[in-house]
Protein backbone atom coordinates (compact mmCIF):
# COMPACT_ATOMS: atom_id res chain seq x y z
CA UNK A 1 0.00 0.00 0.00
CA UNK A 2 1.17 3.63 -0.59
CA UNK A 3 0.93 6.49 1.72
CA UNK A 4 -2.26 8.53 0.50
CA UNK A 5 -1.66 12.50 0.91
CA UNK A 6 -3.58 15.44 1.10
CA UNK A 7 -2.98 19.18 1.27
CA UNK A 8 -2.76 18.83 5.42
CA UNK A 9 -2.48 15.27 5.85
CA UNK A 10 -0.20 12.13 5.38
CA UNK A 11 -2.16 8.89 5.52
CA UNK A 12 -0.09 6.02 6.37
CA UNK A 13 -0.47 3.03 5.71
CA UNK A 14 -0.36 0.27 8.40
CA UNK A 15 1.78 -2.79 8.71
CA UNK A 16 2.05 -5.75 11.31
CA UNK A 17 4.61 -3.57 13.50
CA UNK A 18 2.79 -0.34 13.91
CA UNK A 19 -0.82 -1.96 14.39
CA UNK A 20 0.92 -4.35 17.09
CA UNK A 21 2.37 -0.98 18.80
CA UNK A 22 -1.32 0.87 18.43
CA UNK A 23 -3.07 -2.17 19.76
CA UNK A 24 -0.43 -2.54 22.67
CA UNK A 25 -0.24 1.80 22.87
CA UNK A 26 3.59 1.56 23.20
CA UNK A 27 5.03 3.52 20.21
CA UNK A 28 8.15 2.74 18.06
CA UNK A 29 10.68 5.05 18.67
CA UNK A 30 10.25 6.83 15.01
CA UNK A 31 6.87 6.93 15.76
CA UNK A 32 5.33 10.77 16.65
CA UNK A 33 1.80 10.21 18.69
CA UNK A 34 -0.21 13.34 19.73
CA UNK A 35 -1.91 13.37 23.21
CA UNK A 36 -4.30 10.98 23.82
CA UNK A 37 -3.41 8.62 20.16
CA UNK A 38 -4.19 6.17 19.72
CA UNK A 39 -7.18 6.32 21.52
CA UNK A 40 -9.86 2.62 21.84
CA UNK A 41 -11.29 3.27 18.17
CA UNK A 42 -7.85 2.99 17.01
CA UNK A 43 -6.53 0.23 19.15
CA UNK A 44 -9.91 -1.75 17.41
CA UNK A 45 -9.13 -0.81 13.89
CA UNK A 46 -5.52 -1.96 14.72
CA UNK A 47 -7.06 -4.98 16.18
CA UNK A 48 -9.65 -5.55 12.81
CA UNK A 49 -6.50 -4.97 10.49
CA UNK A 50 -4.22 -7.90 12.57
CA UNK A 51 -7.45 -10.38 12.10
CA UNK A 52 -7.80 -9.19 8.38
CA UNK A 53 -3.66 -9.73 8.20
CA UNK A 54 -4.10 -13.28 9.84
CA UNK A 55 -7.47 -14.49 8.11
CA UNK A 56 -7.41 -13.31 4.59
CA UNK A 57 -3.60 -11.51 3.99
CA UNK A 58 -2.95 -7.97 2.91
CA UNK A 59 -5.99 -6.31 1.86
CA UNK A 60 -4.08 -3.92 -0.39
CA UNK A 61 -5.62 -0.43 -0.93
CA UNK A 62 -8.42 -1.27 1.41
CA UNK A 63 -6.54 -1.46 4.71
CA UNK A 64 -5.71 0.48 7.48
CA UNK A 65 -4.14 4.31 7.59
CA UNK A 66 -2.52 6.34 10.23
CA UNK A 67 -3.53 9.97 9.64
CA UNK A 68 -0.50 12.46 10.17
CA UNK A 69 -0.53 15.78 10.33
CA UNK A 70 2.50 16.69 7.23
CA UNK A 71 3.37 19.56 8.44
CA UNK A 72 5.28 17.78 11.86
CA UNK A 73 4.23 13.88 10.96
CA UNK A 74 2.28 13.62 14.51
CA UNK A 75 -0.72 10.89 14.22
CA UNK A 76 -3.59 12.35 15.28
CA UNK A 77 -5.86 9.33 14.18
CA UNK A 78 -7.12 6.43 12.14
CA UNK A 79 -8.95 5.66 9.21
CA UNK A 80 -9.21 2.94 6.90
CA UNK A 81 -11.42 0.20 5.47
CA UNK A 82 -12.51 -2.36 7.53
CA UNK A 83 -11.46 -4.88 4.17
CA UNK A 84 -11.25 -6.06 0.56
CA UNK A 85 -14.59 -4.81 -1.85
CA UNK A 86 -17.28 -7.18 -1.20
CA UNK A 87 -19.24 -8.90 -4.01
CA UNK A 88 -20.87 -5.58 -4.74
CA UNK A 89 -18.11 -3.80 -5.38
CA UNK A 90 -18.48 -1.99 -1.93
CA UNK A 91 -16.14 -1.31 1.24
CA UNK A 92 -16.60 -0.10 4.93
CA UNK A 93 -14.80 2.70 6.00
CA UNK A 94 -14.45 4.29 9.40
CA UNK A 95 -12.44 7.16 10.78
CA UNK A 96 -11.53 9.16 14.43
CA UNK A 97 -9.15 11.61 15.61
CA UNK A 98 -8.25 12.41 18.88
CA UNK A 99 -10.08 15.45 20.38
CA UNK A 100 -7.23 17.98 20.43
CA UNK A 101 -7.46 17.80 16.35
CA UNK A 102 -11.31 18.09 16.29
CA UNK A 103 -13.02 20.73 14.86
CA UNK A 104 -10.15 21.59 11.93
CA UNK A 105 -11.97 19.41 8.86
CA UNK A 106 -9.21 17.19 9.17
CA UNK A 107 -11.56 14.03 9.46
CA UNK A 108 -13.55 15.31 6.00
CA UNK A 109 -10.56 16.21 4.17
CA UNK A 110 -9.28 12.57 5.24
CA UNK A 111 -12.09 11.10 4.55
CA UNK A 112 -12.47 12.36 1.19
CA UNK A 113 -9.44 11.12 0.24
CA UNK A 114 -10.18 7.51 1.20
CA UNK A 115 -13.16 7.81 -0.76
CA UNK A 116 -11.43 9.04 -3.55
CA UNK A 117 -8.48 6.16 -3.13
CA UNK A 118 -11.35 3.46 -2.87
CA UNK A 119 -12.59 4.68 -6.29
CA UNK A 120 -9.51 4.78 -8.06
CA UNK A 121 -9.23 1.12 -6.84
CA UNK A 122 -11.87 -0.16 -8.07
CA UNK A 123 -14.74 0.51 -5.59
CA UNK A 124 -18.38 0.44 -7.02
CA UNK A 125 -18.91 2.77 -3.30
CA UNK A 126 -18.56 3.07 -0.27
CA UNK A 127 -20.74 2.10 3.25
CA UNK A 128 -19.93 3.80 6.79
CA UNK A 129 -22.05 4.41 10.21
CA UNK A 130 -21.96 6.48 12.86
CA UNK A 131 -23.75 6.21 15.95
CA UNK A 132 -27.08 8.12 16.53
CA UNK A 133 -25.54 10.41 18.82
CA UNK A 134 -21.96 11.03 17.11
CA UNK A 135 -23.31 14.30 15.24
CA UNK A 136 -20.01 15.04 14.58
CA UNK A 137 -18.92 12.13 12.45
CA UNK A 138 -22.39 12.04 10.69
CA UNK A 139 -21.54 16.11 9.37
CA UNK A 140 -17.99 14.59 8.42
CA UNK A 141 -19.67 11.74 6.14
CA UNK A 142 -21.94 14.22 4.76
CA UNK A 143 -19.15 17.05 3.98
CA UNK A 144 -16.89 14.45 2.35
CA UNK A 145 -19.61 13.71 0.08
CA UNK A 146 -21.79 10.47 1.48
CA UNK A 147 -25.51 10.93 1.55
CA UNK A 148 -27.71 9.53 4.49
CA UNK A 149 -29.57 5.99 3.99
CA UNK A 150 -30.88 5.37 7.01
CA UNK A 151 -30.94 4.73 10.70
CA UNK A 152 -31.53 1.75 13.35
CA UNK A 153 -31.99 1.93 16.94
CA UNK A 154 -27.97 2.38 17.29
CA UNK A 155 -26.29 3.67 14.29
CA UNK A 156 -26.94 6.39 11.14
CA UNK A 157 -26.01 4.72 7.61
CA UNK A 158 -24.10 7.20 5.22
CA UNK A 159 -23.12 5.56 1.72
CA UNK A 160 -21.11 7.05 -1.28
CA UNK A 161 -22.34 5.30 -5.14
CA UNK A 162 -20.23 5.61 -8.34
CA UNK A 163 -22.58 4.74 -11.21
CA UNK A 164 -19.98 5.05 -13.69
CA UNK A 165 -18.23 1.83 -13.28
Amino acid sequence: MTTVLTARLSLAPLDRSLAEHLVCGTPRPRDRWGPGYPDDGDRAGARRFLRLLAEDGDPGPFGAYEIRVREDGVAIGGAGFHGPANAAGRVTVGFGLIPAARGRGYAAEALRALLDHARAHGARGVDGDADRENVASQRVMAAAGMRFLREDDRLRHHAVTWTDR
